[in-house]
Protein backbone atom coordinates (compact mmCIF):
# COMPACT_ATOMS: atom_id res chain seq x y z
CA UNK A 1 0.00 0.00 0.00
CA UNK A 2 0.85 3.76 -0.40
CA UNK A 3 1.10 6.06 -2.70
CA UNK A 4 4.11 6.69 -5.28
CA UNK A 5 6.11 10.10 -5.27
CA UNK A 6 3.79 12.55 -7.58
CA UNK A 7 6.14 14.67 -10.07
CA UNK A 8 5.17 18.51 -10.07
CA UNK A 9 6.39 21.01 -12.67
CA UNK A 10 6.35 24.33 -11.33
CA UNK A 11 6.59 26.94 -13.95
CA UNK A 12 7.49 30.63 -12.19
CA UNK A 13 7.01 33.64 -13.54
CA UNK A 14 8.28 36.98 -13.47
CA UNK A 15 5.92 38.48 -10.91
CA UNK A 16 7.01 40.13 -7.24
CA UNK A 17 4.97 37.33 -5.48
CA UNK A 18 7.61 34.60 -7.15
CA UNK A 19 9.27 34.78 -4.41
CA UNK A 20 5.90 32.54 -2.75
CA UNK A 21 7.04 29.88 -5.54
CA UNK A 22 9.41 29.19 -3.12
CA UNK A 23 7.24 28.09 -0.19
CA UNK A 24 4.98 26.60 -2.71
CA UNK A 25 8.18 24.17 -3.77
CA UNK A 26 8.50 23.07 -0.17
CA UNK A 27 4.81 22.60 0.44
CA UNK A 28 4.85 20.23 -2.41
CA UNK A 29 7.59 18.41 -1.38
CA UNK A 30 6.20 18.43 2.31
CA UNK A 31 3.17 16.75 0.82
CA UNK A 32 5.30 13.90 -0.71
CA UNK A 33 6.23 15.53 -4.40
CA UNK A 34 9.18 15.62 -6.55
CA UNK A 35 8.89 18.75 -7.99
CA UNK A 36 11.44 20.65 -10.81
CA UNK A 37 11.61 23.63 -12.01
CA UNK A 38 11.06 25.97 -14.83
CA UNK A 39 11.77 29.70 -14.81
CA UNK A 40 10.79 33.13 -17.15
CA UNK A 41 14.41 35.29 -17.82
CA UNK A 42 12.16 37.93 -15.74
CA UNK A 43 10.93 35.77 -13.20
CA UNK A 44 14.85 34.89 -12.47
CA UNK A 45 15.58 38.97 -11.54
CA UNK A 46 12.93 38.30 -8.84
CA UNK A 47 14.33 34.79 -7.10
CA UNK A 48 17.72 33.28 -8.75
CA UNK A 49 17.40 30.13 -10.46
CA UNK A 50 20.22 28.94 -7.77
CA UNK A 51 17.30 29.10 -4.93
CA UNK A 52 15.20 26.66 -6.91
CA UNK A 53 17.85 24.38 -7.53
CA UNK A 54 18.88 24.25 -4.28
CA UNK A 55 15.09 23.92 -2.69
CA UNK A 56 14.45 21.12 -5.80
CA UNK A 57 17.85 19.34 -5.75
CA UNK A 58 17.31 19.37 -9.37
CA UNK A 59 18.44 21.93 -12.44
CA UNK A 60 15.95 24.75 -12.92
CA UNK A 61 15.31 25.39 -16.57
CA UNK A 62 15.77 28.49 -18.10
CA UNK A 63 16.46 28.05 -21.38
CA UNK A 64 15.93 25.55 -24.05
CA UNK A 65 19.42 25.24 -25.38
CA UNK A 66 21.80 24.49 -21.71
CA UNK A 67 19.41 22.14 -20.04
CA UNK A 68 21.76 19.61 -18.09
CA UNK A 69 21.34 15.81 -19.42
CA UNK A 70 18.79 16.76 -22.53
CA UNK A 71 18.78 18.39 -25.56
CA UNK A 72 14.82 18.83 -25.05
CA UNK A 73 14.20 19.82 -21.55
CA UNK A 74 10.59 21.18 -22.76
CA UNK A 75 9.91 17.67 -23.91
CA UNK A 76 11.48 16.36 -20.51
CA UNK A 77 9.92 17.87 -18.17
CA UNK A 78 6.49 17.94 -20.39
CA UNK A 79 6.09 14.20 -20.34
CA UNK A 80 7.67 13.83 -16.70
CA UNK A 81 4.94 16.03 -15.18
CA UNK A 82 2.05 14.57 -13.49
CA UNK A 83 0.59 18.05 -13.15
CA UNK A 84 1.81 21.56 -13.93
CA UNK A 85 1.83 24.48 -11.74
CA UNK A 86 1.97 27.83 -13.09
CA UNK A 87 2.80 30.20 -9.99
CA UNK A 88 2.59 33.07 -10.48
CA UNK A 89 0.82 33.60 -13.54
CA UNK A 90 1.75 36.80 -15.04
CA UNK A 91 -0.79 38.16 -17.69
CA UNK A 92 1.74 38.03 -20.13
CA UNK A 93 2.24 34.45 -19.81
CA UNK A 94 -0.96 33.35 -19.71
CA UNK A 95 -2.10 35.50 -23.46
CA UNK A 96 0.69 33.55 -24.35
CA UNK A 97 -0.96 30.30 -23.01
CA UNK A 98 -3.97 31.61 -24.69
CA UNK A 99 -2.74 32.15 -28.00
CA UNK A 100 -0.65 28.96 -27.89
CA UNK A 101 2.82 31.01 -28.23
CA UNK A 102 5.71 29.56 -27.30
CA UNK A 103 9.17 31.70 -27.46
CA UNK A 104 10.89 30.97 -24.31
CA UNK A 105 11.86 27.50 -22.33
CA UNK A 106 8.55 28.05 -19.77
CA UNK A 107 5.84 28.27 -22.33
CA UNK A 108 7.44 25.60 -25.03
CA UNK A 109 7.08 23.20 -21.97
CA UNK A 110 3.55 24.52 -20.96
CA UNK A 111 2.59 23.67 -24.66
CA UNK A 112 4.20 20.50 -24.61
CA UNK A 113 2.34 19.60 -21.60
CA UNK A 114 -0.59 16.92 -21.86
CA UNK A 115 -0.56 16.55 -17.49
CA UNK A 116 -3.61 18.59 -16.12
CA UNK A 117 -2.47 22.83 -15.46
CA UNK A 118 -2.96 24.61 -12.40
CA UNK A 119 -2.89 28.49 -12.68
CA UNK A 120 -2.50 30.85 -9.82
CA UNK A 121 -2.20 34.31 -11.20
CA UNK A 122 -0.53 37.31 -9.62
CA UNK A 123 -0.75 41.37 -11.14
CA UNK A 124 -1.83 44.20 -10.72
CA UNK A 125 -5.93 44.62 -10.57
CA UNK A 126 -6.52 46.59 -13.82
CA UNK A 127 -4.18 43.89 -15.27
CA UNK A 128 -6.65 41.40 -13.65
CA UNK A 129 -9.50 43.31 -14.68
CA UNK A 130 -8.58 44.43 -18.77
CA UNK A 131 -11.02 42.64 -21.25
CA UNK A 132 -8.35 40.67 -22.65
CA UNK A 133 -7.01 38.97 -19.75
CA UNK A 134 -10.32 37.70 -18.66
CA UNK A 135 -10.76 36.83 -22.23
CA UNK A 136 -7.59 34.68 -21.83
CA UNK A 137 -8.82 33.64 -18.50
CA UNK A 138 -12.08 32.19 -19.97
CA UNK A 139 -10.39 30.78 -22.94
CA UNK A 140 -7.85 28.78 -20.63
CA UNK A 141 -10.51 27.35 -18.55
CA UNK A 142 -12.88 26.32 -21.56
CA UNK A 143 -9.32 24.06 -22.67
CA UNK A 144 -9.66 22.78 -19.28
CA UNK A 145 -6.86 24.61 -17.45
CA UNK A 146 -7.93 24.89 -13.63
CA UNK A 147 -7.41 28.38 -11.45
CA UNK A 148 -7.00 29.04 -7.69
CA UNK A 149 -6.92 32.52 -7.14
CA UNK A 150 -6.68 35.42 -7.32
CA UNK A 151 -7.64 36.81 -3.92
CA UNK A 152 -8.66 40.66 -2.93
CA UNK A 153 -6.17 42.66 -1.04
CA UNK A 154 -3.52 45.25 -1.40
CA UNK A 155 -0.92 45.07 -4.18
CA UNK A 156 2.71 45.51 -4.41
CA UNK A 157 2.00 48.74 -5.50
CA UNK A 158 -0.11 49.53 -3.78
CA UNK A 159 -3.99 49.27 -5.17
CA UNK A 160 -6.45 47.31 -3.80
CA UNK A 161 -8.50 44.76 -5.14
CA UNK A 162 -8.21 41.61 -7.40
CA UNK A 163 -4.92 40.16 -8.33
CA UNK A 164 -3.33 38.79 -5.30
CA UNK A 165 -1.95 35.45 -5.49
CA UNK A 166 -3.55 32.89 -3.73
CA UNK A 167 -1.90 31.71 -0.22
CA UNK A 168 0.38 29.28 -0.29
CA UNK A 169 -1.54 26.71 1.14
CA UNK A 170 -4.46 27.33 -0.72
CA UNK A 171 -2.12 26.34 -4.09
CA UNK A 172 -0.54 23.32 -2.46
CA UNK A 173 -3.85 22.17 -1.83
CA UNK A 174 -5.19 22.68 -5.26
CA UNK A 175 -2.03 21.12 -6.74
CA UNK A 176 -2.81 18.07 -4.85
CA UNK A 177 -6.37 17.87 -5.62
CA UNK A 178 -5.15 17.45 -9.20
CA UNK A 179 -2.89 15.14 -7.97
CA UNK A 180 -4.73 13.08 -5.98
CA UNK A 181 -7.17 9.67 -7.84
CA UNK A 182 -10.99 10.41 -6.84
CA UNK A 183 -11.20 6.54 -5.28
CA UNK A 184 -13.30 8.00 -2.04
CA UNK A 185 -16.08 9.88 -4.24
CA UNK A 186 -19.28 9.11 -2.31
CA UNK A 187 -17.41 8.20 1.05
CA UNK A 188 -17.95 10.61 4.31
CA UNK A 189 -15.70 10.78 6.31
CA UNK A 190 -15.20 11.94 10.14
CA UNK A 191 -12.06 13.05 11.51
CA UNK A 192 -10.84 14.39 14.83
CA UNK A 193 -7.48 16.12 14.99
CA UNK A 194 -5.12 18.04 17.50
CA UNK A 195 -5.30 18.24 21.57
CA UNK A 196 -7.67 18.95 23.64
CA UNK A 197 -7.50 21.48 26.47
CA UNK A 198 -8.83 20.74 30.03
CA UNK A 199 -9.80 23.95 32.29
CA UNK A 200 -8.33 24.51 35.64
CA UNK A 201 -9.54 28.08 35.40
CA UNK A 202 -10.64 30.48 32.88
CA UNK A 203 -6.56 30.90 32.70
CA UNK A 204 -5.36 27.48 33.05
CA UNK A 205 -5.63 24.05 32.04
CA UNK A 206 -4.14 20.72 31.42
CA UNK A 207 -3.16 19.78 27.94
CA UNK A 208 -0.60 17.68 25.65
CA UNK A 209 2.03 18.26 23.05
CA UNK A 210 -0.31 17.25 19.60
CA UNK A 211 -0.30 19.96 16.70
CA UNK A 212 -3.03 18.16 14.96
CA UNK A 213 -0.80 17.76 11.71
CA UNK A 214 -1.45 14.20 11.22
CA UNK A 215 -5.73 14.46 11.54
CA UNK A 216 -5.63 17.56 9.45
CA UNK A 217 -3.29 15.18 6.85
CA UNK A 218 -5.76 12.58 6.93
CA UNK A 219 -8.71 15.25 6.43
CA UNK A 220 -6.83 16.93 3.40
CA UNK A 221 -6.26 13.71 1.44
CA UNK A 222 -9.96 12.55 2.00
CA UNK A 223 -11.17 15.61 0.29
CA UNK A 224 -8.44 15.43 -2.36
CA UNK A 225 -9.67 11.83 -3.16
CA UNK A 226 -13.58 12.80 -3.01
CA UNK A 227 -14.82 12.22 -0.06
CA UNK A 228 -16.98 14.48 1.83
CA UNK A 229 -15.07 15.04 5.03
CA UNK A 230 -16.08 16.41 8.79
CA UNK A 231 -13.16 17.67 10.52
CA UNK A 232 -13.54 17.95 14.56
CA UNK A 233 -10.58 19.80 15.91
CA UNK A 234 -9.51 20.86 18.92
CA UNK A 235 -7.11 24.10 19.50
CA UNK A 236 -4.79 24.60 16.38
CA UNK A 237 -3.41 26.74 14.54
CA UNK A 238 -3.64 24.58 11.78
CA UNK A 239 -5.67 25.91 8.13
CA UNK A 240 -8.68 24.52 7.52
CA UNK A 241 -7.63 22.14 4.56
CA UNK A 242 -9.77 22.97 1.16
CA UNK A 243 -13.26 21.25 0.99
CA UNK A 244 -13.50 20.15 4.44
CA UNK A 245 -16.35 21.31 7.21
CA UNK A 246 -14.85 21.97 10.12
CA UNK A 247 -16.18 22.10 13.21
CA UNK A 248 -13.92 23.04 16.43
CA UNK A 249 -13.61 22.07 19.76
CA UNK A 250 -12.12 22.77 23.11
CA UNK A 251 -12.16 20.00 25.75
CA UNK A 252 -12.83 16.41 25.87
CA UNK A 253 -16.42 16.69 26.30
CA UNK A 254 -17.24 18.72 23.72
CA UNK A 255 -14.91 16.67 21.14
CA UNK A 256 -16.82 13.51 22.27
CA UNK A 257 -20.17 15.56 21.64
CA UNK A 258 -19.61 16.91 18.49
CA UNK A 259 -17.90 13.18 17.05
CA UNK A 260 -20.78 11.63 18.40
CA UNK A 261 -23.07 13.33 16.83
CA UNK A 262 -21.35 14.05 13.42
CA UNK A 263 -20.63 9.87 13.21
CA UNK A 264 -24.68 9.56 12.80
CA UNK A 265 -23.70 10.79 9.04
CA UNK A 266 -20.45 9.03 8.52
CA UNK A 267 -19.11 6.00 7.20
CA UNK A 268 -15.87 6.50 8.40
CA UNK A 269 -14.80 7.36 11.73
CA UNK A 270 -10.83 8.28 12.11
CA UNK A 271 -9.85 9.18 15.76
CA UNK A 272 -6.29 10.85 15.21
CA UNK A 273 -6.67 13.11 17.74
CA UNK A 274 -4.95 13.19 21.22
CA UNK A 275 -7.73 13.52 23.67
CA UNK A 276 -7.36 14.06 27.31
CA UNK A 277 -7.76 10.93 29.57
CA UNK A 278 -8.72 13.00 32.71
CA UNK A 279 -10.04 16.54 33.24
CA UNK A 280 -10.42 18.96 36.27
CA UNK A 281 -13.41 17.71 37.99
CA UNK A 282 -14.24 20.85 39.26
CA UNK A 283 -12.54 23.75 37.29
CA UNK A 284 -12.84 27.07 38.61
CA UNK A 285 -14.91 29.73 37.36
CA UNK A 286 -12.23 32.48 38.02
CA UNK A 287 -8.69 32.42 38.02
CA UNK A 288 -7.16 30.74 41.00
CA UNK A 289 -4.73 33.17 42.98
CA UNK A 290 -1.32 32.06 44.42
CA UNK A 291 -1.39 34.40 47.09
CA UNK A 292 -4.46 32.89 48.47
CA UNK A 293 -5.00 29.80 47.07
CA UNK A 294 -2.17 27.18 47.06
CA UNK A 295 -2.80 24.95 44.12
CA UNK A 296 -0.38 22.07 45.19
CA UNK A 297 -3.47 19.33 44.05
CA UNK A 298 -6.15 19.17 41.07
CA UNK A 299 -9.06 16.57 41.82
CA UNK A 300 -9.14 14.71 37.94
CA UNK A 301 -11.98 12.58 36.34
CA UNK A 302 -12.05 10.65 33.52
CA UNK A 303 -13.49 11.60 30.05
CA UNK A 304 -15.51 9.81 27.89
CA UNK A 305 -13.80 7.08 25.79
CA UNK A 306 -14.51 8.78 22.27
CA UNK A 307 -13.19 6.03 20.31
CA UNK A 308 -15.13 3.18 22.73
CA UNK A 309 -18.25 5.05 22.14
CA UNK A 310 -17.83 5.44 18.35
CA UNK A 311 -16.84 1.21 18.25
CA UNK A 312 -19.90 0.38 20.29
CA UNK A 313 -22.38 2.51 18.00
CA UNK A 314 -20.55 1.62 14.30
CA UNK A 315 -22.87 -1.09 13.14
CA UNK A 316 -21.00 -2.04 9.99
CA UNK A 317 -19.23 1.14 9.87
CA UNK A 318 -15.55 1.55 10.03
CA UNK A 319 -13.77 3.34 13.10
CA UNK A 320 -10.10 3.52 12.76
CA UNK A 321 -7.72 4.57 15.99
CA UNK A 322 -4.51 5.43 16.83
CA UNK A 323 -2.24 4.87 19.73
CA UNK A 324 0.33 7.27 20.04
CA UNK A 325 2.68 5.06 22.40
CA UNK A 326 6.89 5.75 24.24
CA UNK A 327 6.98 2.05 25.26
CA UNK A 328 5.74 -1.03 24.22
CA UNK A 329 3.85 0.09 20.98
CA UNK A 330 2.75 -3.46 19.15
CA UNK A 331 1.36 -4.71 22.62
CA UNK A 332 -0.36 -1.28 23.40
CA UNK A 333 -2.01 -0.84 19.66
CA UNK A 334 -3.20 -4.57 20.31
CA UNK A 335 -4.93 -4.08 23.32
CA UNK A 336 -6.64 -0.61 22.01
CA UNK A 337 -8.10 -2.87 18.75
CA UNK A 338 -9.08 -6.04 21.13
CA UNK A 339 -10.78 -3.94 23.75
CA UNK A 340 -11.85 -1.03 21.96
CA UNK A 341 -13.19 -2.63 19.14
CA UNK A 342 -11.74 -0.36 15.80
CA UNK A 343 -11.42 -1.82 12.37
CA UNK A 344 -7.83 -0.41 12.92
CA UNK A 345 -5.22 1.05 14.88
CA UNK A 346 -2.37 3.18 13.97
CA UNK A 347 0.47 2.75 16.08
CA UNK A 348 3.37 5.29 16.65
CA UNK A 349 6.03 5.82 18.80
CA UNK A 350 5.89 9.82 19.64
CA UNK A 351 9.73 9.15 21.67
CA UNK A 352 11.11 9.22 18.31
CA UNK A 353 12.11 12.13 16.87
CA UNK A 354 10.87 11.39 13.02
CA UNK A 355 7.45 10.78 14.66
CA UNK A 356 6.75 12.55 17.48
CA UNK A 357 4.30 15.06 17.79
CA UNK A 358 4.24 18.41 15.55
CA UNK A 359 6.95 15.96 13.23
CA UNK A 360 6.20 16.19 9.53
CA UNK A 361 6.74 12.54 9.22
CA UNK A 362 5.63 9.82 10.91
CA UNK A 363 6.50 6.04 11.33
CA UNK A 364 3.51 3.95 11.73
CA UNK A 365 2.35 0.39 12.46
CA UNK A 366 -1.07 -0.95 11.06
CA UNK A 367 -2.39 -3.28 13.52
CA UNK A 368 -5.56 -4.78 12.47
CA UNK A 369 -7.19 -8.16 12.88
CA UNK A 370 -5.04 -9.37 9.63
CA UNK A 371 -1.99 -8.54 11.19
CA UNK A 372 0.80 -5.55 11.78
CA UNK A 373 1.89 -4.21 8.69
CA UNK A 374 4.91 -2.29 9.68
CA UNK A 375 6.00 1.15 7.38
CA UNK A 376 9.21 3.23 6.93
CA UNK A 377 9.48 6.79 8.03
CA UNK A 378 7.14 8.92 5.47
CA UNK A 379 5.69 12.75 5.36
CA UNK A 380 2.58 12.76 7.03
CA UNK A 381 0.57 13.12 3.73
CA UNK A 382 1.95 9.84 2.64
CA UNK A 383 0.87 8.37 5.66
CA UNK A 384 -2.65 10.03 5.46
CA UNK A 385 -2.79 7.94 2.43
CA UNK A 386 -1.78 4.43 3.23
CA UNK A 387 -4.55 5.29 6.06
CA UNK A 388 -6.91 5.98 3.31
CA UNK A 389 -6.21 3.34 1.44
CA UNK A 390 -6.96 0.84 3.90
CA UNK A 391 -10.15 2.18 4.24
CA UNK A 392 -11.07 2.33 0.58
CA UNK A 393 -9.87 -1.63 0.32
CA UNK A 394 -11.79 -2.42 3.58
CA UNK A 395 -15.27 -0.13 2.06
CA UNK A 396 -14.81 -1.95 -0.96
CA UNK A 397 -14.68 -5.23 0.62
CA UNK A 398 -18.24 -4.68 2.11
Amino acid sequence: MGAEKSRVLLAVCGGIAAYKACEVLRGLQKAGCEVRVTMTDDATRFVGAATFEALSGSPVATSLYDYPGSAIPHIELAEWADVAVVAPATANVMAKMACGIADDCLTTTLLACSCPVLVAPGMNVHMWRNAATQANVATLRERGVRFVGPDSGRLACGDVGEGKLAGVDEMVAAALALLAPRDLVGLRVLVDAGPTHEAIDPVRYIANRSTGKMGYAIAAAAAWRGAEVTLVSGPTSLATPAGVRRIDVESAAQMHDAMLAAFDAADVAICSAAVADYTPAAPADRKLKKSREHLDAIRLTETADILADLCAAKGGRLVVGFAAETDDLLAHAREKLDHKGADLVVANDVSRPESTFGADTNRVALVSAEGVEQLETMPLANVADVILDWVRHRTSRR
